[in-house]
Parts: C-alpha cells; sequence; structure tokens
C-alpha cells in the first residue's frame, strides 16, 4: 500500500474516531438519549472504525469499497434527519421516532450545526476519501 491510501486510510480511521467518541459522548456523559434515526446513523458510522482499523494493521486499502458504501447510507439518513429538523415541509410529515422525536435539536450551533449535521459532515468526508482511494487503487492497476 502507498502512502496516499495509508494516509486516505488513516484520515478515514481518525473521522470515525471522532464522530464515535462524540456520539458517546453526547449519550454517555451529556446524557441525551438518540433518536431512531441517530442509532441507525451509529449502527453505520461504528464498524467503520472498527474496520479501518483492522484494514489500518493489515495495510488492507481495499476496505475503501466497503467504506463508501457505508459512509453514503450513513450520509442520507443524515441529510434526512438533518432535512427533518430545519425543513418544515419535511418536520410536518416527519416519522414517531419512539421516546425521543428525531425533530428534536439537542444542539443547535450558529443555528445549523446539529447532532445529525456533524454526523453528515463526517460520512461525507468518509465518502470522499473513500472515493479518492478507490481512485487511486483503480490508477495503481493501469
Amino acid at each position: 500500500m502507498n502512502k496516499k491510501l495509508e494516509n486516505s486510510l488513516l484520515f478515514i480511521w481518525l473521522t470515525s474516531l471522532v464522530a464515535t467518541l462524540g456520539s458517546l459522548y453526547f449519550s454517555e456523559i451529556r446524557s441525551y438519549e438518540p433518536c431512531e434515526l441517530c442509532w441507525y446513523q451509529r449502527i453505520l458510522m461504528y464498524p467503520i472504525l472498527l474496520m479501518t482499523t483492522v484494514a489500518y494493521i493489515q495495510k488492507n486499502a481495499r476496505i475503501a469499497v466497503t467504506t463508501a458504501v457505508f459512509s453514503c447510507i450513513g450520509g442520507a439518513i443524515s441529510l434526512y434527519h438533518y432535512g427533518i429538523q430545519k425543513l418544515d415541509f419535511l418536520s410536518e410529515s416527519a416519522p414517531a421516532c419512539g421516546r425521543v422525536p428525531c425533530t428534536g435539536q439537542y444542539i443547535n450551533m450558529f443555528g445549523f450545526i446539529t447532532i445529525p449535521f456533524l454526523a453528515g459532515v463526517a460520512f461525507i468526508l468518509i465518502a470522499i476519501t473513500s472515493f479518492y482511494m478507490i481512485k487511486v487503487m483503480k490508477g495503481e492497476k493501469q
């Protein structure tokens, strides 16, 4: 594995680590109970951390295909979740998410930064880096 791929894999690992620790901070330290959509985003983020940990140790850049899939699905969920928090026409038709409403905003920094926004940024960074890695690996095969 070349240095570009190794650094990219390390970046994905670091991004997923920060996102995982951030979600645990909000739920375990700040005692913010996650809604159903938050749980789906966690279900997609936490394995990225585990997969990239193993892939980095094994020097396996092919994990980029898997991280691209996980991050695109997670990013779509984050985008929808952010939309039902911020867009009136979506929030009115938002599904009931159990004990905690998905439209609730535990944080709202600068009027737009919410927890789904933060998760979405992490998923986007991981997706872009994953697609970059796939492109670099294709270039090496030619």
